[in-house]
C-alpha cells in the first residue's frame, strides 16, 4: 500500500516552506505519495508588503497549491508546520485548523498519524510549545502522533523529542543537521502507518 503524506504548514520568510519542501523530497523517495500544501497568507497586504522577504516568500508561492481541509481527509499522514507566534502557532495556521470542524465532527481525521515541524528566531523562541500546542490540536482529531523522541541517535544533535525544528537566525537555509532532523521525523511517520495499516 502507497502511503498518502499530506505536508501542510505556513512560512512567512521562507524558512518554514525550505523544511516542507525536505519533507516533501523525503517523504517521495520513502515511495509515499505527497500533496505539499501551504496555508493562505490572511496577513493585511500592508504588513507582509512592508517587509521585503515576507513579500518576497508571499511572491514565491502564490501559484502554488493551498491547503484544503480535504487534504487532510486524503491523507494516511499529516505532517503540520509553523512558525512559532509567541510560542504557539501563527494566526495563518490556526485559521486553518478552524476549518477542519465539519471533517472533525465525522471522525474524518481520526486514526491517522500526525506529527510536527516548527521554526523559529531564537534557539528557545518557543519551539517546544509551538509543537505540543499542535500536538494538542492532533489530540483532539483523534490522531496518533508519531513524535520522534529519540529513536535515533541523530536527535540528540538537534535535541528535540517533540518534532522537527529550526533555528534560522539569520538565514533560513537548512544545514545537516535539519536536514536529518526532517528525513528522519517524515521516515518514522510514515514507518508507524504502514505498520497500523500491515
Amino acid at each position: 500500500m502507497t502511503v498518502k503524506v499530506a505536508i501542510v504548514y505556513y512560512s512567512s520568510y521562507g524558512a518554514t516552506h525550505a523544511m516542507a519542501e525536505r519533507l516533501a523530497e523525503t517523504a517521495e523517495k520513502q515511495g509515499a505519495e505527497v500533496r505539499l500544501r501551504h496555508v493562505r497568507e490572511t496577513a493585511p497586504a500592508e504588513a507582509y508588503e512592508s517587509q521585503d522577504a515576507w513579500k518576497a516568500h508571499v511572491d514565491e508561492i502564490a501559484d502554488r497549491p493551498v491547503a484544503a481541509p480535504e487534504d487532510l481527509e486524503w491523507a494516511d499522514v499529516v505532517v503540520m508546520g509553523s512558525p512559532t507566534r509567541y510560542g504557539h502557532v501563527t494566526s495563518q495556521l490556526q485559521g486553518f485548523i478552524d476549518t477542519l470542524g465539519p471533517l472533525w465532527s465525522e471522525g474524518k481525521l481520526a486514526d491517522k498519524v500526525y506529527t510536527a515541524f516548527t521554526s523559529s528566531q531564537t534557539a528557545h523562541g518557543g519551539q517546544e510549545t509551538t509543537l505540543l500546542a499542535l500536538h494538542t490540536t492532533f489530540m483532539h482529531l483523534g490522531g496518533i502522533i508519531a513524535a520522534p523522541g529519540y529513536t535515533d541517535p541523530l536527535k540528540f544533535a538537534d535535541g528535540n523529542p517533540y518534532g522537527a525544528s529550526k533555528v534560522t537566525g539569520a538565514s533560513s537555509d537548512l544545514d545537516d543537521t535539519d536536514r536529518d532532523a526532517l528525513d528522519h521525523l517524515v521516515t518514522r511517520a510514515i514507518g508507524v502507518a504502514e505498520k497500523l495499516t500491515a
